[in-house]
């Protein structure tokens, strides 16, 4: 058992949520992420204050669902990468910066179902 290093109550929303507006919560359901840690039942916390930047976790917009991809600002445009290499079904999207119903908000924290 772990001993806890303070008296205070952990206040998971306060951790969690800097930006209360802004900020919601997604329950991952599919497998197009394993490969970047994000299972099936677990729980994202996803703020829509942060600016998407290279590399971070994001949901997104996409044919008319909410989607999880990594974000790949490289090579000069915008890629939206499933992290699933055991699954070829699944292709980055190529989109415009200036479309931003596609990246819906940024992952901030990701609640691991156990």
């Amino acid at each position: 058992m772990m001993e806890s290093q303070s008296t205070d109550k952990l206040d998971l929303v306060k951790t969690l949520v800097p930006s209360s507006p802004s900020t919601f919560f997604f329950r991952v359901d599919g497998i197009s992420m394993p490969d970047d840690q994000m299972d099936e039942g677990d729980i994202l916390v996803v703020d829509r204050a942060v600016d998407p930047y290279n590399d971070c976790r994001a949901v997104c917009f996409l044919d008319g669902e909410f989607t999880v991809k990594r974000v790949d600002m490289t090579s000069g445009s915008i890629l939206l990468v499933p992290c699933n290499e055991n699954n070829t079904r699944f292709k980055p999207v190529s989109v415009s910066p200036d479309d931003e119903h596609t990246i819906w908000g940024v992952v901030t924290w990701v609640i691991k179902k156990v």
